[in-house]
């Protein structure tokens, strides 16, 4: 079995590279970043909005991981190139190569507005983007929904919420995906048919989005944030949830930093 891993060279891609090595399986990693193949690993070097070169990258792939793409937020033009033209690049490759199973990066950032007072954010949320970050994840699930129902792609979407080794402030005590469960996630969601929108979160004490579809799909996830609590909670105190970074799912994206008046940052 041969899977493209697009943004390969990304965080979450470097976290999965050895969680997803198996025997009789090859990663194919694919960045705009040249990268070093290991054992059962090849490397490809190209840009996700080049058609061709995306042609090229799906030669005998069984199945797409699509990582790749702007992971913050940054201005209109460059989300709309990357993220969103990116996307589509990936899924037209996958559709004329017969690829079978897709599973889409998207984000919590979807539905960042949701509030935490209308209680756990459930599967399949309606999309209330927190920015143009967030606009691009919604317009990605609705291309994978596109090609699964119109041409037979089998596509999962994941709302990623954090995924470090560790959380590193005391919101992602909530919205923690550790990187075992992200590649359990992703183990799940390439077998997976049908389409689907996941929560990519861990089974955390603090958690209040839901793992009920992803149990549907296979996904069990195996680690709880809350054996980091004490340390992170003595340096940075209990957290206020009526306060910005708890109450809303896009926490700080929601805030006036990411008005579009003040989005100097160019990717």
């Amino acid at each position: 079995m041969r899977v493209l891993m697009t943004g390969a060279a990304g965080g979450v891609g470097t976290l999965l590279r050895p969680r997803l090595a198996r025997k009789g399986r090859v990663l194919r990693l694919l960045d705009v970043v040249p990268l070093e193949a290991g054992p059962g690993e090849e490397a490809v070097t190209a840009d996700i909005t080049d058609p061709e070169a995306m042609d090229a990258a799906m030669d005998g792939v069984d199945a797409v991981l699509h990582l790749g793409g702007h992971s913050v937020e940054q201005p209109w033009a460059d989300i709309l190139q990357v993220n969103i033209h990116g996307t589509y690049v990936v899924l037209e490759a996958a559709r004329r190569a017969g690829v079978r199973h897709v599973v889409l990066a998207s984000s919590n950032h979807a539905v960042g507005f949701f509030p935490r007072g209308a209680g756990e954010a459930p599967d399949y949320v309606f999309p209330r983007p927190d920015t143009f970050y967030g606009v691009s994840k919604v317009t990605k699930e609705a291309l994978g929904s596109l090609y699964h129902d119109r041409y037979g792609l089998q596509v999962t979407c994941l709302r990623i919420g954090s995924c470090f080794e560790r959380p590193r402030d005391v919101r992602m005590l909530s919205t923690w995906l550790s990187p075992d469960d992200c590649a359990r996630l992703a183990e799940a969601s390439l077998a997976a048919d049908g389409f689907h929108v996941v929560w990519g979160v861990s089974a955390n004490t603090r958690r209040w989005w839901s793992l009920e579809e992803g149990r549907a799909i296979g996904f069990e996830p195996g680690d709880d944030s809350e054996v980091f609590a004490a340390e992170l909670i003595a340096e940075h105190g209990e957290p206020d949830l009526g306060e910005l970074p708890h109450a809303l799912v896009g926490g700080a994206f929601c805030g006036p930093r990411y008005d579009v008046e003040n989005l100097t940052v160019r990717g």
